[in-house]
């Protein structure tokens, strides 16, 4: 089967997407990432460091100039928040939806995450949007002994098709990022955009139920600075109108 370049993954080898992976993570925990800080995380010595280190450098996704620190270049910094966002939503979807213990997860979603199509990753975003308007979907397939987990109890009772639920909240808040003023917090809720731009907003790591921080805005609010996720994103007034989120009451 021939993959397209809208629902082919990354041509990266899964080694080396492991290893811009967890850059990426020292990084945001220690604002920087050495050969042996890797060579650590990845139980791994650090001569095999090296080398794929060297790689990456080729492919212009790090700078390895400097033997001691590494950094992520721009490019490199894309392609490791697009795997790790999809390594979040796997785990997401094999605990939360699954009921998969915490490690066997993450263990799956790491299995998975090279391979995940833009096509598949939409789709489970939009499942993922669906249980955020109809969340008694979720509660009764955890109730019934079809997806209760081992061990767990159940009571599974008649299921009502009708469900109070399939519609936003009239009491939450529901708003774009591009309403919001600087210092103010949100949780997504939909991502409305389609195509090209959908997914670009989906790999910067903007899912459903992800905490958004608005930090400031440039003149006329453009652009606007959002923390998500951890990494500081800078979005365009037209992007961050198509992020619905909903506030505190």
């Amino acid at each position: 089967m021939i993959l397209t370049s809208s629902t082919a993954p990354s041509l990266m080898s899964e080694p080396l997407e492991d290893y811009l992976e967890t850059i990426y993570l020292l990084v945001q925990e220690h604002g920087f990432a050495r050969v042996k800080d890797i060579a650590k995380a990845r139980d791994v010595k650090a001569a095999t460091v090296s080398i794929a280190l060297r790689k990456l450098d080729e492919a212009r996704l790090v700078n390895y100039v400097r033997r001691e620190y590494i950094g992520l270049t721009t490019k490199g910094e894309e392609a490791a928040r697009r795997i790790l966002t999809r390594h979040r939503l796997l785990t997401r979807f094999f605990e939360e939806v699954l009921g998969m213990p915490a490690h066997a997860a993450g263990e799956q979603a790491c299995a998975m995450e090279h391979v995940l199509t833009d096509e598949a990753m939409d789709r489970m975003v939009r499942f993922f949007e669906f249980l955020g308007t109809c969340p008694s979907v979720l509660k009764a397939f955890g109730q019934c002994p079809v997806g209760a987990r081992p061990g767990d109890e159940h009571s599974c009772g008649a299921y009502s098709p009708e469900c109070a639920r399939c519609s936003l909240n009239p009491k939450e808040s529901s708003m774009s990022i591009a309403s919001m003023k600087p210092g103010q917090s949100a949780i997504v809720t939909q991502i409305t955009a389609t195509g090209a731009l959908r997914q670009r907003l989906l790999d910067m790591g903007i899912l459903p139920e992800t905490a958004i921080d608005v930090e400031r805005s440039g003149p006329g609010g453009h652009p606007l600075w959002i923390r998500c996720q951890g990494a500081r994103l800078a979005l365009r007034r037209a992007e961050a109108s198509n992020i619905l989120v909903r506030r505190p009451a």
